[in-house]
């Protein structure tokens, strides 16, 4: 049975604690709220409502990313190369900054903290490129070459993990 992605675990385990609250804490919630009376002008029934109905909403996205992203498995995900999953540190070429990146799905962006989509501009420079590689990527500022100095793929991460 093949593995499947951490971005997948972390989703169904987001689900579950969706799933939770959906329904325990708010049916408490409702409960509460309904025995202050009038549910007509009852604002802790109406918010209980309204998180009833997030919650919901939320745990549909939530499941339809799982079905989406469960066709992919590690074995999809190529060795040796930036793929999804990656660190990859990078050196601006032009300017001898150095930058260290982590390659995620669109919704797990954090550029803040060097979290950036494989379908960025800089997410698809780096695809399928291997240490030593130079690459060149099209900015608001103009064009950007950049060399991959150090990688640590996702397959890299697991055996350390393992060993």
């Amino acid at each position: 049975m093949a593995m499947e992605l951490p971005i997948i675990q972390r989703l169904k385990q987001e689900v579950d604690a969706l799933k939770y609250e959906l329904a325990v804490e708010v049916p408490k919630a409702l409960e509460e709220a309904r025995g202050h009376g009038d549910l007509s002008e009852n604002s802790e029934y109406e918010a209980a409502l309204a998180r009833q109905q997030l919650l919901s909403a939320r745990i549909v996205q939530k499941e339809a990313q799982i079905r989406s992203l469960s066709i992919y498995t590690l074995a999809d995900i190529p060795k040796g190369v930036v793929a999804f999953g990656s660190f990859v540190t990078v050196e601006n070429v032009d300017t001898g900054t150095v930058e260290r990146y982590r390659i995620v799905l669109p919704e797990e962006v954090d550029a803040a903290n060097g979290r950036i989509s494989l379908s960025s501009p800089l997410g698809r420079g780096l695809m399928n490129k291997a240490v030593g590689d130079e690459f060149e990527v099209q900015t608001p500022r103009g064009k950007r070459s950049y060399e991959i100095i150090e990688l640590m793929t996702i397959h890299d991460q697991l055996e350390a993990k393992e060993g």
